[in-house]
């Protein structure tokens, strides 16, 4: 999927593919190394969850700004992960032409519930209709460090 930039005074061209042999994994492991939520993931454990996931890469003019990964059984349920616009293109909205894409890929048309977590991004989220779990006590984790 192509998109022009938002504002149409760029001449620069936004791009969502699900190509993962376009994935530059360097990039996206070197931004998730320092964020709270991978910190300290190594190239290897990225390219394991790049591996086994449905994976996002966004792209202006065919150079890698950012990333998402959705876990899913195509079905029932996906879990949107990683998900995040390197620092110095903040700001265009490029996180919210990523998550409509995700939200609209044709292999994910079937999905009943769509789930995430954050910690600072509830805003941008809410836009696409997600709320905070209706039932928090039904749901269970187990963290292993």
């Amino acid at each position: 999927m192509t998109l022009p930039q938002a504002n149409p005074f760029y001449t620069n061209m936004i791009e969502i593919s699900t190509d993962k042999s376009r994935l530059d994994v360097p990039f996206i492991q070197n931004f998730l190394k320092d964020i709270y939520w991978a910190a300290g993931r190594t190239i290897e454990e990225v390219q394991t969850t790049i591996d086994h996931s449905h994976c996002f890469g966004i792209y202006l003019d065919g150079r890698q700004i950012g990333f998402a990964r959705v876990i899913t059984d195509y079905v029932v349920f996906a879990y949107m992960m990683d998900v995040f616009i390197a620092e110095e293109q903040r700001g265009n909205g490029y996180s919210s032409i990523l998550i409509k894409a995700m939200l609209e890929d044709p292999k994910l048309q079937q999905l009943k519930i769509w789930r995430l977590a954050t910690t600072d991004a509830h805003f941008l989220y809410e836009k696409f209709g997600f709320k905070l779990l209706a039932h928090p006590e039904k749901m269970m984790e187990k963290v292993i460090k």
